[in-house]
């Protein structure tokens, strides 16, 4: 048997043994894989006239339209495929700064964005009242960053 002071050293021994192993496998579950992100794959919810190369991806519940690759000025209409069964709830648009200065959603409402002129690609959130369900188009516009007065 254990007198008092050896059952205690026993145990405070147990419990630094612990204190040092316990974080080393704790960040080690067997259970917690983490998967890697993949990156987005391109989807084709929306029709794109006018021509302009315009990717979308579901970013969960949102679609987001990646204007990253439009420069100086231009327009394009988005119009839902009938095989999508209509807009997505959410929709949001990618923009690199320094390549457009503002961006005009118009659908049963019009909105206009400011692009910053410097910086990392920004998400700009559309509301979901510029666009309804029975909308038939959004027309977007864009102007160019050297149209702005200085």
């Amino acid at each position: 048997m254990l007198t008092g002071l050896a059952r205690s050293a026993a145990v405070l021994a147990a419990v630094v043994g612990l204190g040092t192993t316990l974080p080393a496998w704790a960040l080690h579950w067997p259970w917690q894989h983490h998967a890697r992100r993949t990156p987005a794959q391109a989807v084709s919810v929306l029709a794109v006239a006018q021509g302009a190369r315009i990717a979308q991806y579901w970013d969960r519940n949102t679609l987001l339209v990646d204007l990253t690759r439009l420069r100086g000025a231009g327009s394009a209409t988005l119009t839902p495929l009938p095989a999508q069964g209509g807009w997505p709830v959410r929709l949001e648009f990618r923009v690199q700064p320094g390549t457009i200065a503002r961006l005009q959603v118009r659908g049963a409402q019009r909105v206009t964005f400011v692009v910053p002129a410097h910086g990392a690609a920004e998400v700009l959130k559309l509301d979901p009242g510029v666009y309804l369900a029975d909308t038939a188009r959004l027309t977007l516009r864009w102007r160019a960053a050297d149209d702005l007065p200085r």
